[in-house]
């Protein structure tokens, strides 16, 4: 059994000292061997095979333990947490956290509050979900744009829609009508087909 300690702060400006202490004094009171320590300055957005804690995942054996402070140093949300969770489980490791007082493994207890992880990041998705329809609902029905800010060269495209439509029933190639209009040839062609879609040919 390996034991392994991690720590994380998101930015130069905090200290991992505390996080150091906190586990020092636990591990220390309950007579627990530290092996190694994997500690790193980085935002938990930033994607785990980013994170020395992707590595650290990666090494862990059956019946290594990790141990942290918080849940909130291993993951962003819940649905992170529950995917760190499930290799942990499939590898038989454990997970402890002092501030929670978890000891996430292979026993029943842990699957059980796996499920209910896995429950709440459910409901957390459909939630955020709903939330997103309803927003763009309301917002097509004010009337507003939806998608990319429409950029300086749609603008100029079509100021010059009569042109574009005059070259196009002339039978002029849309490469020649890009370099006429000073713009590229991938520009050119979204804008025909959003606004004269029946000159939308590839």
């Amino acid at each position: 059994m390996t034991c392994y300690c991690y720590c994380r702060v998101s930015s130069s400006l905090q200290t991992l000292e505390n996080q150091h202490f906190e586990i020092e004094k636990y591990t220390s009171a309950h007579n627990i061997k530290i092996d190694e320590w994997v500690e790193e300055t980085i935002s938990s957005r930033k994607p785990l095979n980013e994170r020395k804690l992707g590595k650290l995942l990666k090494k862990l054996k059956a019946q290594d333990i990790l141990i942290t402070t918080e849940l909130s140093r291993v993951g962003r949300n819940m649905l992170e947490v529950m995917g760190i969770l499930q290799q942990c489980l499939e590898k038989d490791c454990q997970i402890w956290t002092l501030k929670e007082n978890y000891r996430l493994g292979s026993d029943i207890q842990s699957k059980v509050l796996a499920f209910a992880f896995s429950l709440a990041s459910e409901i957390e998705r459909q939630l955020i979900s709903d939330r997103t329809r309803e927003s763009l609902k309301r917002v097509k029905a004010e009337g507003k744009h939806i998608g990319r800010p429409v950029g300086k060269t749609s603008k100029k495209l079509k100021r010059k829609h009569h042109k574009i439509v005059e070259l196009l029933s002339k039978k002029v190639s849309k490469s020649e009508i890009a370099r006429m209009l000073g713009c590229s040839w991938s520009t050119l062609h979204r804008y025909i087909k959003s606004a004269v879609p029946e000159y939308n040919t590839e």
